[in-house]
């Protein structure tokens, strides 16, 4: 037994000995597994619990998007419904440069189809060629687009493609640019009434939900967030008749005096609406858009002047106002100039003792300041900015101009007699005709509006109707043979207006001797006045520089032919027209 226990000892003594970390080991291995088990099971219930709603919006943004569903802008109409600025779809030629190299091969034939050289397409390719878009065509028609895309499938060529947008047209191009302006590529109002009412036209766009596939196309759509308000028609005021007379006539007197740039402006003296403001220079709306020369400006709003003699009717309505004069008074202008101060005022001959028609017919200075150093300067000074001079127009036309009226405090007598021939204070074309719209409207003064209205708005009197009428009825005498604009009358119509000569101001603030503004402003029928104009000649170079002879001839034109268009019956046809007039009628 002994020898058995003694041969177990050894047997236990050569046996290798366990190492002592081993269970620590296996602990610690075990002690791994449960806390990464943990980690899983504890992460899968985050985020199949806890995360699950972001989770699901990072997923949807992979396939869902929003997409922005753009409003069709409203159209502009003149006051016969005739489309004067519309919105039509329109392809453009699109690239990808990563795809689209300018190795590529077959450019050339895709160079020709888009209209351009094949070394302007790869130098554009060049350019670009780190970015994944680039427009290679914009503005095609549907049909030159689509042929581009066929040669570009019928070669092989990848990486090109078509983008629709809507493009605004403007169907009457130059004739109403200036009233109009334009929009920029992105359809926003960037001059003209399409950017005062840029907000009313262009609407609100809507908002849809979409699924995407992994290449970025919609493959359906899945919910309609917001629908599209597509913007409201605009209903101009204008005539597009109208317009294009005067625009067709204020051009060729332009280019007949050979004259900087002009501006026509014809109201309703019924309601106070602009039926045709025309410029010139023009530009083409759907064409070149550069300002060179200032041809985006709508003189007629923007541009101010001196308006010369055609303020000389309101120093003589003022002065009846005040009761200074009757309508039968004379007035001596002997000996045909006057000392205001250190101030000459001149006529251009003696005219001796003349009445206030005459003063006005013959365009007298020297009556004209007599007549303003008699009146009462706090009173005059408000007639003239109750008729609407040193104000804005408020017609939301962008850059309107206000002129200037300096205040009557500030007034020295040079200021007062000047002021009455129209130097010292600045108007516009329209402000110009809006305060003529009072005396055809017996006092009442109306607010002008470029949009259509359904009916008069409530006016406010300016002068009495009495003043108003007995100053109207004497600038008839203008348009006679003894006045100064016997080219503005009207066959079969009794015409009432004045004319106007300025000289400029140059730039070192001296009044040039070569450099005038030539300027008639009348109405028409006399009797019963249903249209007033303004006609702005600027710097007229050929033989004639004055208003009756190069502004005068325009009113004319256009004023017969509104007239005949409109309707309006004539008061100045004699008894055997009017004999013939009426057996037509019966016949």
């Amino acid at each position: 037994m002994a020898a058995k226990r003694q041969k177990r000892a050894r047997k236990l003594q050569a046996r290798p000995a366990a190492l002592p970390c081993f269970a620590a080991r296996r602990y610690f291995v075990l002690g791994i597994f449960m806390l990464a088990g943990t980690a899983l099971v504890w992460r899968a219930v985050d985020q199949q619990i806890l995360e699950r709603d972001f989770l699901q919006s990072e997923g949807a943004d992979r396939y869902l998007d929003r997409v922005t569903q753009p409003a069709h802008r409203g159209l502009i109409v003149d006051r016969r419904g005739e489309v004067l600025a519309l919105s039509t779809p329109v392809d453009s030629v699109t690239a990808n440069p990563c795809v689209l190299r300018p190795d590529t091969e077959h450019l050339k034939e895709l160079a020709q189809a888009l209209g351009m050289p094949v070394k302007a397409l790869r130098k554009r390719l060049q350019k670009y060629a780190q970015r994944r878009f680039v427009y290679l065509k914009k503005r095609l028609p549907p049909g030159r687009a689509d042929y581009v895309l066929k040669v570009a499938d019928g070669y092989g060529i990848k990486g090109v493609h078509l983008e629709r947008k809507d493009h605004r047209y403007y169907p009457a191009g130059e004739v109403f640019a200036h009233v109009l302006g334009f929009t920029n590529s992105a359809d926003k109002g960037q001059e003209g009434l399409e950017r005062a009412y840029d907000g009313e036209l262009r609407g609100r766009s809507g908002l849809k939900l979409v699924l995407r596939d992994g290449r970025r196309r919609v493959v359906d759509d899945v919910e309609n967030i917001r629908s599209p308000r597509d913007g409201r028609n605009l209903a101009l005021s204008l005539d597009g008749r109208l317009q294009y007379i005067a625009y067709r006539e204020l051009k060729a007197a332009v280019h007949r005096n050979r004259a900087v740039g002009g501006s026509v402006v014809l109201l309703d003296a019924t309601t106070g609406e602009v039926l045709a403001m025309v410029n010139q220079p023009g530009y083409n709306p759907n064409g070149s858009r550069t300002n060179q020369g200032g041809r985006l400006r709508n003189r007629a709003l923007t541009d101010i002047f001196e308006p010369g003699s055609t303020m000389k009717p309101f120093a003589v309505a003022a002065a009846l106002e005040q009761g200074v004069v009757q309508p039968a008074s004379l007035i001596d202008t002997s000996p045909g100039r006057l000392k205001v101060a250190s101030l000459t005022v001149r006529d251009h001959h003696n005219l001796g003792r003349i009445s206030l028609k005459t003063l006005l017919a013959r365009s007298s200075n020297v009556g004209a300041a007599k007549l303003a150093l008699s009146l009462d300067k706090a009173a005059y000074w408000e007639l003239l900015d109750s008729l609407g001079f040193g104000k804005l127009p408020a017609t939301r036309y962008p850059a309107e101009s206000a002129g200037r009226l300096p205040y009557f405090r500030d007034w020295v007598k040079v200021d007062q007699a000047t002021l009455a021939y129209g130097y010292g204070i600045s108007a516009s074309a329209l402000q110009l005709a809006s305060a003529y719209l009072v005396l055809a409207n017996d006092g009442v003064r109306l607010p002008v509006t470029l949009l259509k209205r359904d009916r008069a708005p409530q006016g406010v009197r300016v002068m009495s109707e009495r003043t108003a009428v007995d100053v109207r009825y004497m600038l008839e005498a203008v348009t006679a043979k003894e006045g100064t604009a016997p080219q503005a009358r009207v066959q079969g119509c009794r015409v009432a207006g004045k004319t106007g000569t300025v000289k400029k101001l140059g730039r070192d603030g001296l009044y040039s001797d070569d450099r005038y503004r030539a300027l008639f402003v009348g109405m028409a029928p006399l009797s019963n006045p249903r249209l007033v104009m303004a006609v702005v000649i600027d710097e007229p170079r050929g033989k004639y520089y004055y208003g009756g002879q190069v502004a005068a001839p325009v009113f004319s034109r256009v004023m017969s032919e509104a007239l005949r268009l409109l309707n309006v019956p004539p008061d100045a046809l004699s008894r055997p027209q009017m004999r013939l007039a009426q057996l037509g009628g019966i016949q």
